[in-house]
């Protein structure tokens, strides 16, 4: 297994590199960002995975060990193959993915190419237990900006509010500016206020 790479970039495209390793040039492929930040004559160190098909070797680069880390968590999920994980990391942060299948935030995920709203229940559902919490940004207590409004909106529509007006409800209670340590309960009370105006 190739668990990184360290070496002169050769050449950079929209969501590969090529870095040589060893007087090897290895094609890897990244997120637009990754790429992006790399220059080509400079040195780049990309933790790696080396995903393994009938037909061929690919090998996928990251900024860090917590991106591999979370694409490998997704490639776990039924249906989700390498380039759809990888898309799930160009659009969102580690950070980000963990918030939106924690809080089972559909609108989150549904904004990555390819996931539609069947694919995004199934990522929630198989992996809200595997990916964790975000990393160093939340207090205990305190809900997730993305985790609480997913929650809030999901109850809404279960107890017979279209999507819309719930979406509107959400957004009032999230610019109101709720208290930093409001249970997801209190902020469904205050959406539920805001529909009963």
């Amino acid at each position: 297994m190739i668990a990184s790479v360290r070496g002169t970039v050769l050449r950079t495209g929209l969501d590969s590199v090529v870095v040589e390793v060893g007087g090897v040039g290895m094609l890897v492929h990244t997120t637009p960002g990754t790429a992006a930040s790399l220059r080509v004559g400079g040195s780049a160190t990309l933790a790696t995975l080396l995903v393994v098909r009938e037909d061929s070797l690919t090998l996928y680069g990251f900024a860090d060990d917590d991106e591999k880390s979370v694409f490998e968590t997704v490639l776990t999920v039924s249906g989700v193959g390498p380039r759809l994980a990888l898309a799930m990391l160009a659009v969102h942060t580690p950070d980000a993915v963990r918030a939106a299948v924690g809080g089972g935030d559909l609108v989150a995920l549904t904004k990555v190419p390819g996931i539609g709203r069947k694919g995004a229940e199934r990522i929630i559902l198989e992996l809200r237990d595997k990916i964790g919490v975000p990393s160093g940004t939340l207090v205990v207590g305190q809900p997730a900006t993305a985790a609480w409004q997913g929650q809030v909106r999901d109850a809404l529509v279960g107890l017979g509010w279209t999507t819309k007006q719930a979406d509107d409800a959400v957004e009032a209670v999230a610019q109101a500016g709720p208290a930093p340590d409001a249970s997801v309960s209190a902020l469904l009370r205050s959406a539920l206020q805001v529909l009963g105006r």
